[in-house]
């Protein structure tokens, strides 16, 4: 199946003056003015300039937990989520306990499949078996009221600590840190669990040093070096990069690229290929992201975890080279239900203008590790939210669903939820990704459900496919220059997208690589040959003497050489 019709919009540019700095390359400002970029404070992503810990609601509380079971070498346990955001903020809390003095603190990282998300009541009887005085959860929590009940009448204290989005009813726990939760006014809404995780660390710092714990054999950490960590997981995780979030990953990053940060963040981008010097954060995205992940996606997230958890570069390598073979396994598995899923849009015979605007799939062999990304990957063909299940037991099913823009995926299930509650067993998430659970028999009833609620939000024209670029770049403008100043002008992710530009080419030479990928040459104006790549697009009509793409600007490099490359996101015939 061809991907549906995309239209190309390009951003709006506010008129006017700004202060940005005088010496910033024309391109470069015109991209930032068209993300709401005008100040050069707006660029300064230094330490200093991080909101303060303070301003986050149940903080106080929290602390105060946290230095009891410090001076008292409480048994702590953290609960983590098993996705690369879970896996790094528990690499952040227990690195970062240690560090001030803590003794007794272990970690428990649920497999997904046998006990699902969140600190279930299962987890907590697991959980026993360590006899913690202190739970902690990160990157969850934030809707286990049973969970948390449980716990407390096993006499356990419960800190919550999650970014995703609460239910009606919040957890009776010890403390809540959530910038999310009901009554908080800290500015930035899209810390990721790691950046919460983090946050916390930091106000437990501050208490310990303003009580004099530090000194002596006890030196005070530094806790920003276990900001590579935030980084991966912020960046995995999809959060918008507001202001504060692009601090905390360009802080990470310039970590990496000193040739420092954590043994297992290193070895995971050491195995991908990826040096110090030329990280980015698409390379933390998509690249030590997914080799993390897939430990939880396939099997549970402890392999990852002890990755990053060990000091010795060795052990980290060793454990980088299991997570990567994981990673090629999951690719695999992933393919072949991608595969069935397109093949399933087919069978419904219709165009993408007669799809469902939501669009619900489902495979008895489907992997429920797998669905989140088979999900994301059928959204962007066919640009509509959709949920892809797979089976969880005898009659349970697990959905991950994506969204797109203008359509809330948790509110809406929520909605759906309160209009007929016997379809959903349990649901949550955020704006644009969601989990669920339902009985199998009430599979095409939800079908039909999501389908309606989609439509209450989104018109035939919300489901085009919009792709928003920067306009179109002059002949002189292509050049591995510019391309540097942009790959410097980040860091770039979800919510300040990397710079996207459009035009018409002629082409060249065209070739196939790799069996599914196209390698063109191109000409524009009067410029030069410019070497281009389009991902996925081997079907692309070998006729095509002109195209409009939409592209980026790359560096490749190759055998030591380093040249302009144009990444083709987009391309048609003009």
């Amino acid at each position: 199946m061809s991907p549906a019709s995309r239209l190309l919009c390009r951003r709006p540019v506010p008129e006017g003056g700004d202060d940005l700095p005088s010496n910033l390359h024309p391109v470069l400002r015109r991209v930032y003015r068209a993300r709401q970029v005008h100040t050069a404070t707006e660029l300064d992503c230094t330490l200093d300039r991080l909101l303060s810990p303070t301003q986050l609601f149940g903080m106080e509380q929290a602390v105060i937990l946290l230095d009891r079971a410090l001076r008292e070498q409480r048994r702590i346990l953290v609960v983590a989520d098993f996705d690369a955001d879970g896996a790094t903020s528990c690499g952040v809390v227990v690195r970062a306990l240690k560090l001030m003095g803590a003794q007794n603190v272990d970690y428990l990282v649920p497999n997904r499949f046998e006990y699902g998300y969140g600190l279930t009541p299962e987890i907590v009887a697991l959980a026993m078996q360590k006899n913690p005085d202190l739970l902690i959860t990160v990157d969850n929590g934030i809707s286990s009221v049973e969970g948390v009940r449980a716990a407390r009448g096993h006499g356990m204290q419960v800190l919550i600590t999650d970014h995703h989005l609460p239910g009606a009813v919040l957890p009776e726990a010890d403390a809540i840190v959530n910038p999310n939760q009901p009554g908080d006014s800290f500015p930035s809404k899209h810390l990721a669990g790691v950046g919460v995780a983090f946050y916390l660390m930091l106000a437990l710092r501050t208490q310990l040093r303003l009580a004099g714990w530090f000194g002596g054999d006890r030196a005070e950490p530094n806790l920003a070096n276990l900001l590579d960590l935030v980084a991966l997981g912020t960046v995995a995780d999809v959060v918008p990069l507001d202001a504060n979030n692009r601090i905390l990953v360009a802080q990470g990053l310039a970590r990496l690229n000193e040739g420092r940060g954590t043994p297992g963040v290193r070895a995971l981008l050491a195995v991908a290929g990826r040096a110090p010097g030329r990280i980015t954060a698409s390379d933390l995205g998509f690249l030590a992201g997914p080799r993390l992940n897939a430990a939880g996606r396939l099997a549970d997230m402890s392999l990852g975890i002890a990755c990053l958890l060990t000091d010795d570069p060795a052990e980290a390598q060793r454990m980088a080279h299991e997570l990567d073979t994981l990673n090629r396994e999951r690719r695999g598995i992933e393919a072949g239900m991608q595969n069935q899923a397109l093949a399933a849009v087919e069978n419904l015979k219709l165009d993408a203008s007669g799809l469902p605007r939501g669009l619900c799939l489902y495979d008895a062999s489907w992997h429920q590790g797998v669905i989140g990304l088979v999900a994301s990957r059928i959204k962007e063909r066919v640009h509509r939210p959709v949920i892809a299940f797979a089976p969880a037991n005898d009659t349970e099913l697990k959905g991950s669903a994506r969204s797109v823009p203008g359509l809330h995926i948790r509110d809406a299930l929520d909605n759906i939820a309160a209009r007929q509650p016997q379809l959903l067993s349990k649901f949550g998430g955020h704006a644009m990704a969601a989990g669920l659970s339902l009985a199998r028999d009430q599979f095409e009833a939800f079908a039909r459900a999501f389908d309606d609620e989609v439509g209450r939000w989104l018109s035939d024209d919300d489901l085009r496919g919009r792709l928003y670029t920067d306009g179109e770049l002059a002949s002189a403008d292509f050049s591995l220059e510019l391309a540097e100043i942009l790959r410097a002008g980040g860091p770039w992710g979800q919510g300040f997208p990397e710079p996207l530009f459009d035009g018409c080419f002629d082409v060249l030479d065209r070739r196939i690589v790799g069996e599914k990928h196209l390698r063109l040459t191109l000409r524009t104006g009067n410029s030069k040959p410019i070497g281009a790549i389009a991902f996925h697009a081997a079907e692309t009509p070998s006729n095509w003497a002109r195209i409009r793409a939409a592209y980026r600007l790359d560096v490749n490099e190759y055998q030591g050489n380093r040249s302009l490359q144009l990444v083709l996101e987009h391309l048609e015939s003009a």
